[in-house]
């Protein structure tokens, strides 16, 4: 028998008007903006109206490091709110939008998988409501600006050379990293080196998911530093008289999206900058509306828990109020067995020996969760070549080590095969949660980032090149020392280098650029040989995908 794909799975999928989803969750069809028949938009009174409702539990779904064999993060996160709702409990997931980057690359979407989904997928995957568009043209609107007021007197006095600001597209194309612009005549623009990043490293994209409100977004928008002048001071988007136009252009994409599971359970999705070079979290605006909206908020960080985990907990709670009450960590016998050393190919066969050598790095992740205060859950992503023997094994480990655990099968079975974790994870809620971020405001931003890398990586210390030694100065010397630091890192190891698998020890984290992303509250430290643009593969994902015109549908989308 043929196992379906994802979007099979997707297109079969009877799916409610999303009026009647909302309905579920206290919506009325008034508070609706309408795209179609199945997603919405909710209006700024949704929140309003609910602002006197006290707040449900938070629930934040993290994993260990991403390996070839896929761990599931997102499948579990919607898997567990369809499995809380099948128990009689009352849950909304709050999750992010994914990027035209992986789903034509080589990471595939962000809508879950099996029957485990958030639906219409291909519309999720592709491009949703427009906001990841809106994000990019505002980032572009300020990059021409600024290229225009230099063009025309540069009254400001920029420095071409210490611009900062730098173009997006929501596609991975290396071609685009490092360019020159205004070649050509003299009315084409001022000769100079430019450079692009993907829309989810954007700080627009941070500054949309950290938002309180439009009067917020308007705030952070205008502190946004473009450039620096001849006298080394910071010119910023309010400078260049560009906050209200980038604003025009977010007054839709700040209102979070309202779409619903394979079993018409409601989905807030909405925001998605990546963790492995921003802060990895949907928005603030749409996980405290599903706390309001439901007893239960199932939410998740991208990556493993070493960069979205700390990330929503560092930066994302720090600035927003918001608290978990208790994280879940997912864990696949496959990945645990690939930390282990086993290659790619040999990951379907049962190695006792290697399953205990990987475990080593669920174990760093089970510990720097507790090291927050939280109570924590871990669930293995079940496949179905996994044995009793290392199931057994797993379990009694975690335990071992004062966590709740749980096998989840909510690919092959949906809700149904979560209701052992959604168990599980009620009874971590019992738990009292005593969440305290890592390290506190008044630390140096040296001091932050060497407590990330010794606590959360495991690093003996830490390495700066010059230029990040002397930038972290000057970041300081400007007034913003006090704020966290969101770090630039590979996700496949917890150390900067990704080929150091399982738990690597003995290593530095080495910083070779930092800068500060003003308007969103937080300083990027860019470590290792992460990049702010990725390229495509050799195979990437957009020679399977096609249009079938005669069945009018999409075909190959995972």
């Amino acid at each position: 028998m043929s196992v379906k794909s994802d979007i099979e799975i997707a297109q079969e999928a009877k799916m409610l008007p999303i009026k009647e989803v909302a309905a579920k969750a206290g919506i009325s069809e008034d508070d609706l903006e309408l795209y179609g028949k199945y997603k919405a938009k909710l209006s700024d009174e949704t929140a309003a109206k609910l602002e006197e409702k006290e707040d449900g539990k938070l629930i934040l779904v993290t994993a260990i490091n991403p390996t070839p064999a896929g761990e599931g993060k997102t499948t579990i996160s919607i898997g567990l709110t369809q499995a809380l709702c099948r128990i009689g409990k009352n849950a909304v997931a709050a999750l992010r939008e994914p990027s035209l980057g992986p789903c034509f690359g080589i990471k595939g979407g962000a809508a879950g998988g099996g029957y485990a989904q958030v639906v219409p997928m291909e519309d999720l995957n592709l491009h949703f409501t427009g906001d990841f568009h809106a994000i990019t043209s505002a980032n572009n609107l300020l990059a021409a600006m600024l290229d225009n007021h230099i063009h025309h007197g540069n009254e400001l006095r920029i420095d071409t050379k210490r611009v900062v600001w730098k173009r997006c597209l929501d596609m991975n194309d290396r071609a685009l990293r490092n360019i020159v612009i205004g070649m050509g005549a003299k009315t084409d623009g001022v000769v100079r080196e430019d450079h692009f990043i993907i829309t989810v490293a954007s700080e627009i994209m941070a500054i949309l998911c950290l938002a309180q409100d439009m009067k917020d977004l308007k705030s952070r928008l205008g502190k946004i530093i473009v450039a620096y002048n001849v006298d080394g001071e910071p010119v910023t988007a309010d400078d260049l008289h560009a906050t209200g136009s980038m604003a025009v252009l977010l007054k839709d994409a700040i209102k979070p999206n309202m779409v619903q599971t394979l079993e018409n359970t409601p989905v807030l999705v909405h925001g998605g900058p990546f963790a492995n070079i921003a802060h990895g979290c949907n928005s603030v605006r749409a996980t405290k509306l599903a706390l309001k909206l439901a007893d239960y908020a199932v939410t998740e960080a991208g990556f493993g828990a070493d960069l979205g985990a700390e990330k929503f907990l560092d930066i994302k709670c720090r600035l927003s109020g918001l608290k978990p009450d208790a994280v879940v960590i997912v864990a696949t016998i496959k990945a645990l067995k690939y930390n282990g050393g086993v290659p790619k190919t040999d990951l379907g066969k049962e190695n006792m020996q290697a399953l205990q050598a990987g475990i080593v790095n669920l174990d760093k992740h089970i510990e720097n969760m507790q090291k927050y205060g939280v109570p924590v859950v871990v669930t293995l992503n079940s496949f179905i070549t996994d044995t009793e023997a290392e199931y057994e094994f797993v379990k009694k480990h975690c335990e071992d080590m004062g966590c709740e655990f749980a096998l989840a099968k909510v690919w092959e079975k949906g809700g149904e095969g979560g209701i052992e974790l959604a168990e599980k994870v009620l009874e971590a809620l019992k738990k009292p949660s005593d969440f305290s971020p890592l390290y506190p405001d008044d630390y140096s931003l040296e001091q932050k980032i060497e407590t990330v890398a010794k606590e959360i990586y495991g690093a003996d210390g830490v390495t700066y090149s010059d230029a990040a030694k002397k930038e972290l100065k000057h970041i300081e010397e400007m007034g913003f020392g006090k704020l966290p630091v969101c770090m630039a890192k590979t996700q496949y190891s917890l150390s900067d280098n990704p080929q150091l698998l399982g738990r690597p020890s003995g290593f530095n984290i080495n910083v070779r650029e930092v800068y500060v992303n003003a308007g969103a509250g937080f300083v990027v430290v860019l470590t290792g040989k992460v990049l702010t643009m990725p390229g495509l593969p050799k195979v990437p994902a957009a020679y399977a995908i096609d249009y079938d015109e005669e069945n009018n549908k999409i075909v190959g989308l995972f």
